[in-house]
């Protein structure tokens, strides 16, 4: 009789088991992990694209996105992404902060990879200032 019960209990531990692994999830691809702005302007478009596809067999849901300082501001999607449908996360740099950055976006979803972290660098060039505009324009 144990023995019975514990087979019992056994092969429904195996098949609680093997029903978890084929649950459906969500799975985010991004083309590309990391954006290198390369040199930019002072206060110029800050704005960049990270494009994304569910490759799993379940909605996506993004339940936070932040970044690792205030100067990079990401925009995440308010509805979930359907399997196979694709996306995109918005990130917004603070091209008013002269000099070279490296900043981390951090994506927590439902996905089977729940943490990715995305990553934008560059350098933003020194503002030119008004008088050597009009110096260059007197000399033509």
């Amino acid at each position: 009789m144990k023995i019975t019960l514990k087979l019992i209990t056994l092969i429904f531990c195996f098949f609680s088991v093997l029903n978890l692994a084929q649950e459906k999830q969500a799975e985010i691809k991004f083309e590309t992990n990391s954006i290198d702005y390369g040199q930019i302007d002072y206060d110029s478009d800050g704005t960049k694209v990270f494009k994304f596809k569910n490759v799993g067999d379940a909605p996506l849901v993004f339940t936070r996105i932040s970044s690792s300082c205030g100067c990079t501001i990401p925009k995440k999607p308010e509805k979930p992404i359907d399997p196979g449908a694709e996306g995109q996360i918005e990130v917004n740099y603070d091209t008013k902060r002269v000099g070279i950055f490296r900043k981390a976006v951090t994506v927590n979803s439902n996905a089977k990879n729940p943490t990715v972290i995305l990553r934008i660098m560059g350098e933003v060039l020194e503002e030119e200032e008004e008088e050597e505009e009009e110096d260059k324009g007197q000399m033509n």
